[in-house]
């Protein structure tokens, strides 16, 4: 009977190390739902951040001296080309004029006395009636005479030249702004602008694009302009699509080696006056829907900073969380641009409890 406690003592170590046992061992591997990655037709609208700039744009600066003298437009109107928009004081620069025209008259009455002297004595040294000093001098003050005529000559067109530059006029047909300057203020050649010029129509988008898809754009612009079936519209800041239909205007000749972008630029008609410089928008580039294209299920994307991750399942039943980059959302599906390959199996249902590297268990 004295060994009895000993056994209870055995059977009670026995027991806990099997519970022990139990309580260690791994649990199973989570059930998930898998999705085939496949590619299938889709039309939808790639969108880039842009901007509405003018075609043609000039800052209106000052060319002369000067007091403003003259406003001849009202800010933010219509003007044409060649109309008249303001006017510097040129009283200093007509009365400059004035003198350099009454110089000049003195140089051709000078030049004509010059010539009259010259062609006498040339005459006289005919016959040896004339010193030969005398003859020279004579012939120096002709192309003397004739050297001061150039001088005046020049003189009247730089005067003349500030006398045009005292009245500023519209450089083409577009859209002037407000006047920065008002009448009576003080300008300087070059300096301060005094108002800016724009075209409105057609008017001009801008907006980068990656270098990958440089291939793809320079296609589209071969492609030309299609009125029924456009590939490029915007839309505005308030959310609604422009009307207007747009074509590429130009490509830039180099990408940018900081960001790997290309500058491109869009041309869309603006009668109504609708789209201003300095506008933001977005570009919608409409792709074909015979493009086949990659789509996964917005359900097995996880979100982290920024970025998107799917987690895909290996011949082990492991799971490698992949980052993708993605294109525009289909109702509950989103293209896949980078990342993932046709026949890639991830994750559908239950990516909450998904590690890298854990093992899972396909639901049928």
């Amino acid at each position: 009977m004295r060994y009895l406690p000993y056994l209870f003592f055995l059977a009670l170590t026995s027991c806990g190390a099997d519970n022990s046992k139990t309580q260690q061992a791994p649990p199973p591997p989570p059930a998930v739902t898998v999705y085939a990655v496949h590619s299938g037709n889709a039309t939808f609208f790639d969108q880039y951040p842009a901007n509405i700039t003018a075609l043609n744009q000039v800052d209106i600066r000052a060319q002369v001296n000067g007091a403003i003298t003259g406003i001849y437009f009202q800010d933010g109107q219509q003007v044409v080309k060649g109309q008249k928009l303001y006017s510097i004081d040129e009283q200093l620069y007509n009365a400059n004029y004035q003198q350099a025209i009454a110089n000049l008259n003195v140089a051709k009455a000078n030049l004509a006395k010059a010539q009259q002297d010259a062609d006498r004595y040339n005459d006289l040294a005919k016959n040896d009636a004339i010193a030969k000093q005398v003859l020279d001098h004579a012939n120096a003050d002709l192309q003397a005479s004739k050297m001061q005529l150039e001088a005046a000559k020049a003189t009247v067109n730089s005067v003349q030249t500030n006398v045009r530059f005292a009245t500023i006029y519209a450089p083409f047909n577009g859209t002037i702004g407000i006047s920065k300057v008002k009448l009576g203020t003080a300008v300087t050649a070059g300096g301060m602008i005094l108002n800016t010029v724009s075209t409105d129509d057609p008017i001009t988008v801008d907006f980068a694009i990656n270098e990958k898809d440089i291939i793809k754009f320079t296609q589209l612009q071969k492609k030309g302009f299609a009125e029924k079936d456009s590939i490029f519209t915007i839309k505005l800041p308030d959310g609604t699509i422009y009307p207007e239909l747009g074509k590429i205007y130009f490509m830039d000749r180099a990408v940018d080696p900081q960001t790997a972008t290309l500058k491109v630029r869009l041309t869309f008609s603006n009668e109504n006056h609708l789209l201003k410089p300095g506008m933001s928008c977005n570009v919608r580039i409409k792709n074909n829907g015979d493009t086949k294209q990659l789509l996964v299920p917005m359900k097995a994307l996880m979100e982290q900073m920024g970025e998107y991750f799917v987690f895909v399942i290996g011949d082990s039943s492991k799971v490698t969380q992949k980052r993708i980059a993605t294109g525009a959302i289909i109702n509950d599906k989103i293209v896949v641009k980078d990342g993932l390959s046709e026949g890639d199996k991830i994750v559908f249902d239950g990516i909450q409890r998904m590690k890298d590297g854990i093992k899972v268990k396909v639901s049928k």
